[in-house]
């Protein structure tokens, strides 16, 4: 896929009328929503027809399905994403006629210029983080533009446009196009080693997090997890640069430190110095430190924090990030997008916390921990098989699905019996690599009172709803 080069940013208002190729997945059909707002002629195609299709032809938007080079019309700019390949016959087509190319992040920074912009970066965390803070801004009454990798439980939506001149942008470092933001604030939440498809090694992901600071604008505001090591390197040459350097976490000596968590059901409540006890209505220590960057950028934007506290307790969530499916026969389902070692740690972990609630208030043993996995490309599984192992040995039975390769190929040997085989003993595991038998497999697993967790960046989000009604239906 590659990694994404730094280039001049256009200006929304000169891109004329915008033609985005595969206008459906969530990224593009966001920054396409933002611009219909803002009155630029929009028109897209995408591969299959799809709701997100279809809100944006109702904002306006000429949609069509499949891909074809009269599908460009009278186009002056053409968006994709790293996705599209060379040959798709859209692409062709706008080369030869010269049209403006730009790459959806590139896209996304022309609609941030001139606004104040929020950028938030880091390995894990930054679609949660981001969708905090929209929230706790918008329950702050500052209403800002944004754009999310995910969306939000409470509106469906990943992306819109606000009133105010602030704009929340989640910043993918995967292929390096979070190069392309000059933000006011920044936000790195961590940095670890991930998505070595595209990098040289962990030294070249340092490097690229360290140019991202420099990109923020002079004067701005860096906000760096504090429990973080690598993150905090990057701390005295922002402050050399002039930036404002925040940090947050349970680290002494953090500008807003936490301390004092405790789990409440599926939330938890925390102190922050300087701000207060904060409640959460989603669960995992790890969601009390995004609460806590959030609560710093507030400061930074001299939003009342009050209110961003507030707004805080009332986030209900990113769908795909421990979110709530149902239950059924005892059963309770969550879904997650968990698909590093690190992620799929502190998601567990949450879970447990969940489950020991549980069992302390019925008086009972409580229930088991039933993780489903989906090791995600070939190259992640390759380089991580043994830290997956050892984080589903968090759960107390693991089903293990074979390698999602998305945009891979595969690659011999490399399975998702390669995780499972790592799993630690005292943890029950199965690899189940025919993806028509895993329902079946789960709900042989599952017992009353379990919770059900389906782990990955994949398809496995559609088990949910399967292992929930298979589990309801009649016996037999």
């Amino acid at each position: 896929m590659g990694l994404i080069s730094q280039g001049e940013v256009v200006p929304a208002e000169a891109l004329g009328r915008v033609h985005f190729i595969a206008i459906g997945g969530a990224g593009m059909s966001g920054i396409a929503r933002i611009m219909l707002k803002r009155g630029i002629a929009v028109s897209g195609s995408d591969a299959r027809d799809s709701e997100l299709l279809a809100q944006l032809g109702d904002l306006g938007a000429k949609v069509f399905v499949g891909h074809d080079a009269a599908y460009l019309g009278d186009a002056d700019t053409v968006v994709v994403s790293t996705a599209i390949r060379e040959a798709n016959p859209e692409l062709v087509a706008a080369r030869e006629r010269g049209l403006r190319v730009l790459h959806r992040s590139a896209a996304l920074a022309a609609l941030m210029a001139g606004r104040r912009a929020v950028a938030v970066a880091g390995t894990h965390g930054k679609t949660t983080t981001t969708s905090m803070l929209t929230v706790a801004l918008q329950h702050a009454g500052a209403d800002p533009s944004y754009c999310i990798g995910g969306q939000l439980v409470t509106t469906g939506l990943g992306a819109d446009e606000g009133r105010s001149d602030i704009f929340v942008a989640e910043a993918d470092e995967s292929d390096g196009s979070f190069l392309m933001y000059a933000p006011r604030i920044a936000v790195v939440t961590n940095v670890e080693a991930d998505h070595l498809d595209n990098y040289g090694g962990f030294d070249e992901v340092k490097e690229n997090f360290a140019r991202f600071v420099d990109r923020v604008e002079p004067g701005g505001t860096l906000v760096l997890g504090a429990d973080d090591p690598m993150a905090m390197e990057l701390a005295a040459p922002a402050r050399e640069r002039g930036l404002t350097v925040l940090t947050y976490g349970v680290a002494a000596g953090a500008d807003l430190r936490v301390s004092g968590f405790a789990p409440r059901g599926l939330g938890s409540r925390f102190e922050v110095e300087g701000v207060g006890e904060v409640r959460l209505g989603v669960p995992g220590r790890h969601n009390a430190l995004n609460a806590a960057a959030v609560l710093a950028v507030g400061r930074a934007l001299g939003v009342d924090l009050g209110a961003v506290r507030d707004g805080l307790a009332e986030f209900g969530g990113a769908m795909r990030r421990l979110e709530p499916k149902g239950e059924a026969a005892g059963v309770e389902v969550f879904d997650s997008y968990a698909h590093h070692p690190t992620e799929l740690t502190a998601d567990l972990s949450a879970t447990r916390d969940y489950v020991q609630q549980k069992a302390e208030a019925s008086g009972g043993p409580g229930g088991r921990i039933v993780a489903v996995f989906q090791p995600h490309l070939y190259s992640r599984t390759r380089f991580f098989a043994a830290e997956f192992g050892a984080a589903l040995g968090l759960a107390d039975v693991a089903v293990v699905l074979d390698v999602y390769g998305a945009r891979e190929d595969p690659e011999p040997g490399v399975t998702g019996l390669m995780v499972a085989e790592h799993v630690p003993e005292g943890t029950v595991w199965e690899y189940v690599p025919d993806d028509a038998e895993v329902t079946a497999a789960v709900v042989r697993l599952a017992e009353p009172g379990d919770v059900v967790i389906t782990l990955g960046a994949g398809d496995v989000t559609r088990l949910g709803p399967e292992i929930l009604a298979r589990l309801a239906a009649p016996a037999g």
